[in-house]
């Protein structure tokens, strides 16, 4: 695609969603799995689901042109389409779809987490979508200044990263915000928790406030890109190990 039109609702209001998608040699991971969260994505925003042979299409033309490039981040773009001026969509309104690639290096070190005071907004359905509003997660990862943003929500309950799912364990139980929290629901963060089943270890989704990782040990983000990487300091706070995260990290090597 050459170019936005000037009256795209992506561009001018938001109006639309993505997928990163991880490429290696080639091959896009999970695959099926993003598709599936931006067709269900489609449904509660009232667009048109992209046809899957097209986006796909799209994502592997993406990476054809990037054949030197082992791993890629693949985005894949839809759009409400061209529209009039104000919030109201074309009766039918004709979606956009596009992708673009770029190198993707895995992290080598772990990550240090900020809390910020840009707060997740729990009651918005776009909480839990990948729309194309990600302002409130720019102006996070800012505030952070070199480090991840640790984001809570209105309620003050811990939330999600600014471009990341939260883990930790409270003992052997491995906690993560419930989605009503107001977490998007990461491709990733299903993997972890089909891994952790498959591994004996207990899941628990909470609602709790930024004093519960004061225990914690064993603190990960999780995304497609990134995989499992372990978060070493907390608000400046050295945040101890859990064996059990080595074992989560190698049971999802193969889609990270």
């Amino acid at each position: 695609m050459s170019g936005v039109p000037h009256d795209d609702r992506g561009l001018l209001l938001g109006d639309g969603l993505f997928e990163t998608v991880l490429a290696r040699d080639g091959a896009l991971v999970l695959w099926p799995e993003h598709l599936a969260r931006m067709t269900a994505g489609c449904e509660v925003m009232g667009l048109p689901a992209p046809a899957p042979g097209a986006a796909l299409a799209a994502c592997e033309r993406a990476v054809s042109l990037r054949p030197s490039d082992r791993r890629l981040a693949v985005r894949l773009t839809l759009t409400a389409g061209s529209g009039g001026r104000g919030l109201d969509r074309p009766t039918t309104p004709e979606a956009r779809l596009f992708a673009t690639a770029a190198p993707a290096a895995p992290p080598t070190e772990p990550a240090e987490l900020v809390t910020v005071s840009v707060r997740r907004n729990a009651g918005s359905p776009t909480s839990r979508l990948k729309t194309l509003s990600y302002l409130d997660n720019v102006l996070a990862r800012r505030e952070a200044g070199g480090a991840e943003a640790l984001m809570l929500n209105a309620r003050g309950e811990v939330a999600c990263a600014a471009a990341a799912n939260l883990f930790w364990f409270r003992g052997d139980r491995l906690q993560t915000p419930a989605l009503s929290c107001g977490v998007l629901e990461g491709v990733m963060r299903g993997q972890i928790l089909l891994a952790a089943a498959s591994l004996g270890v207990v899941v628990e989704e909470v609602s709790v406030g930024i004093e519960a990782l004061a225990a914690a040990t064993g603190l990960f983000l999780t995304n497609s890109l990134i995989g499992v990487r372990p978060v070493s300091r907390l608000d400046g706070r050295r945040v101890d190990d859990h064996s059990d995260v080595a074992r989560l990290r190698a049971a999802v090597a193969s889609v990270s």
